[in-house]
């Protein structure tokens, strides 16, 4: 009997469904070339040892300049290329948080509101958790 070898541990990567007045943030990727152009839930990847809620605060704060809070993990786990898998949670900026600005990896930023969310071009990876954001009409949270 041969024992199959586990593979690794797969790395979280967190996407925020910022959430604002109905509308849904959306960030478009400048780099790297393969993904520039399309349209994501900002993030990454958790880093070891910490939460992926604490990443989260941290690379909203890094990508956005933005003081923002997780709300509630949207269910869910999508697969990215291995071995990084997406986890994403629902949030909101803190009041007296700055403008969300694009600072790293994005060169543009809409708010989107439910009818206006399939108007951009999802990463393919973002599309199946933007649907189940959808799914759970976080848009009036």
């Amino acid at each position: 009997m041969t024992r199959e070898t586990p593979g690794p541990e797969p790395i979280v990567v967190v996407g925020a469904a910022l959430l604002d007045g109905g509308r849904l943030l959306a960030a478009r990727r400048s780099a790297p070339a393969d993904l520039a152009g399309r349209w994501e839930l900002p993030g990454g990847k958790v880093e070891a040892g910490e939460r992926p809620e604490d990443a989260l605060v941290r690379e909203l704060h890094e990508e956005l300049g933005v003081d923002a809070e997780p709300v509630g993990r949207v269910p869910g786990r999508w697969p990215l290329r291995a071995p990084y898998v997406l986890q994403v949670w629902t949030a909101r900026l803190r009041p007296g948080s700055p403008a969300p600005r694009p600072l790293q990896d994005h060169d543009d930023l809409r708010w989107l509101t439910p009818a206006e969310l399939w108007q951009v071009d999802w990463l393919d990876q973002d599309v199946p958790a933007v649907r189940e954001v959808e799914r759970l009409a976080a848009f009036s949270a």
